[in-house]
């Protein structure tokens, strides 16, 4: 765990702003830990497909053994998988045509769901855990060349990973368990989005290119989003990683930093390291907009 900061050091009362959903209290313990005043406000839930129609033609495909490859894209898209994998047969049989494929992890977290269930992967995407490392990956341990290939999605495709994995010659099987939507109770969001506007905030953190398209829609129903652009450029960007970056970049937000290691700890100390220097150069000053 991070250590705290003193006077002087970290963001030292900067006003932090994340939009994290499902770790928003680590967050917000990270932020103060790190000397920074925050303002967490959700932007995310996972809502598990009723329609599993994909994931159960990937289950008959699966134990029919026209499976090849399993990539596993995030944690809880594996939990939900398996799990809806277990209305179909045993654990026992599950391992058994599960043991049979290449289970391609894509980082910690499917990896921690795999042995909640007594299984580990065959590969392990390294860091950033992008779709060009899961790629390379491919190419260097298990290429998919006339392979069936199934991917778990995670609330939205991956274009670049499914043209890649097509254009290298596989037969791709999308099996999306879960989709992304807004936060039932929206009054943080617009809060937040409101403070930003209103030049109440220093640094933005993102973790994820789902949160970037939520606070967008969230202000352009406020009718705010040139506001909150103008605003967001003015503030310290800081993205957890390459593909949240990429989203940012595409939407038009330049992104100041970006730590080496993809991990929320990472984001927080880097950012708390750069963001006044960054500011001074952004603003002129560290004083608020």
């Amino acid at each position: 765990m991070p250590e705290a900061t003193s006077a002087g050091e970290g963001f030292d009362g900067l006003r932090v702003v994340s939009f994290e959903s499902r770790r928003a209290d680590e967050m917000r313990r990270l932020i103060q830990r790190f000397g920074g005043a925050p303002r967490v406000a959700p932007s995310m839930r996972e809502v598990p497909l009723e329609d599993q129609r994909e994931a159960l033609q990937f289950a008959q495909r699966l134990f029919d053994g026209t499976i090849d490859v399993v990539i596993l894209l995030t944690g809880v898209g594996t939990r939900v998988l398996l799990h809806t994998l277990l209305k179909r047969s045993p654990l026992p049989e599950l391992a058994q045509a599960l043991g049979r494929v290449g289970l391609v992890a894509r980082g910690p977290k499917p990896i921690v769901a795999l042995t909640e269930f007594g299984l580990k992967p065959t590969l392990i995407v390294p860091e950033p855990n992008t779709w060009r490392e899961i790629l390379a990956t491919l190419d260097a341990h298990l290429p998919v060349t006339g392979r069936r290939v199934a991917v778990q999605e995670y609330g939205v495709s991956n274009p670049e990973l499914l043209d890649g994995l097509a254009s290298r010659g596989a037969e791709v099987l999308r099996v999306p368990v879960y989709q992304w939507a807004l936060p039932e109770d929206l009054e943080p969001l617009q809060q937040a989005v409101r403070a930003i506007c209103a030049g109440e905030a220093d640094v933005l953190l993102f973790t994820s290119a789902t949160q970037l398209e939520h606070v967008m829609r969230v202000a352009k129903t406020m009718k705010l989003d040139d506001a909150y652009r103008q605003a967001a450029r003015r503030c310290v960007i800081a993205s957890v990683g390459p593909m949240c970056t990429e989203a940012l970049t595409r939407r038009g937000f330049p992104v100041d930093l970006e730590p080496a290691h993809p991990k929320l700890g990472s984001l927080l100390a880097e950012a708390a390291r750069s963001s006044r220097a960054i500011l001074q150069r952004k603003r002129g000053s560290v004083t608020p907009i």
